[in-house]
């Protein structure tokens, strides 16, 4: 409701005079020169090939709004209306770099493209509605080349990026999303499947009572949830290690712990104590074969080692619960 009102206080594009087409066209340039600075400060550090190429691409974008305050000023003079993005209805928007972050190759290079996409149609509309000869030749020009930066991106990743650094820069990539994602987890996991086989089990078969087991399985999963994502934000600040955002790593952890935990544990809302506990079994078995998959995929770990750590572990824990629930 909100947003329909503020449409409402924009101008419609087709409302627009020629002066505020170019005002508008200059300060875009401006934001969009802005936001590829923005880019390669946030890659620089892990990624400096790259970085380089979004510099590139700024100063190609100021380039473009050096020619259009060429013409303003040629034709209405040094006065340039203040309109920007956010005063026009229906007018593309540009998402602030910090919303898009962390900044990872692929996802900075796919939303480049689709602001060089959005410049060009803006640039084709505006030609079309201008009547001057030459701020329609200078519209049609930028709009190619907002079409050609394609290419012109491709230019420059071969003069900044050859293939051995791109492939450093996709390595360190990987890298960060395993140490940042994958490996807090991956810890995860194995704890919620692993460690809640015992007290879900032992409790199983210690009262075959299935709703009795599921508020066992639930509070020990939330509960070893909690503790682990805590655990993994208190343990390392990822300054010095580069493992990244603590707080990533803390939910990471704690979110797939409480699915490790719980998927064992929901079953038991099946009234029927044994078909129950079947279910629960096999979901057991997908959940270590998970684990496995993850261990050989990301973590380099060879299936049969992988296999024997995992399935070696959550058998001594299973059987140690069903000991107990049968004591």
């Amino acid at each position: 409701m909100l947003h329909r009102f503020l449409l409402g206080t924009r101008r419609e594009f087709n409302t627009l005079s020629e002066q505020e087409i170019l005002a508008l066209a200059i300060s875009s340039e401006e934001d969009d020169a802005r936001i590829y600075l923005a880019y390669a400060d946030g890659l620089r550090e892990a990624f400096p090939q790259s970085a380089k190429i979004f510099e590139a691409m700024a100063e190609e974008e100021n380039g473009h709004r050096a020619r259009l305050i060429d013409l303003h000023k040629q034709r209405f003079g040094d006065r340039i209306p203040l309109i920007r993005r956010e005063h026009v209805s229906g007018y593309y928007e540009r998402r602030p770099d910090w919303l898009v972050r962390p900044l990872g190759i692929e996802k900075v290079r796919a939303q480049a493209a689709e602001m060089e996409a959005q410049a060009y149609r803006f640039y084709l509309r505006a030609a079309q509605q201008c009547e001057d000869a030459d701020t329609r030749k200078l519209l049609g020009e930028l709009a190619l080349a907002e079409s050609g930066h394609e290419a012109t991106a491709a230019a420059l990743e071969e003069e900044h990026l050859p293939e051995d650094a791109r492939q450093a820069e996709d390595s360190a990539e990987r890298r960060q999303f395993i140490l940042t994602y994958v490996q807090p987890g991956l810890a995860g996991l194995m704890d919620g499947s692993v460690s809640t086989l015992a007290p879900i089990f032992a409790t199983a078969f210690a009262t075959q009572d299935t709703w009795t087991t599921f508020l066992v399985g639930l509070a020990a999963s939330i509960g070893a949830g909690i503790s682990m994502g805590f655990t993994e934000v208190a343990s390392d600040d990822g300054v010095i290690s580069g493992r990244g955002s603590p707080i990533k790593r803390g939910l990471a952890t704690g979110i797939m712990t409480t699915i490790g935990g719980l998927g064992h544990a929901l079953p038991y809302l099946i009234p029927h104590f044994w078909t129950a506990t079947m279910i629960a079994m096999v979901i057991v078995v997908v959940e270590l074969f998970a684990i496995t998959w993850i261990q050989n995929r990301y973590m380099e770990t060879p299936w049969s080692r992988a296999m024997f750590q995992v399935v070696l572990g959550g058998a001594l824990v299973f059987a140690a619960g069903m000991l107990i629930g049968n004591a």
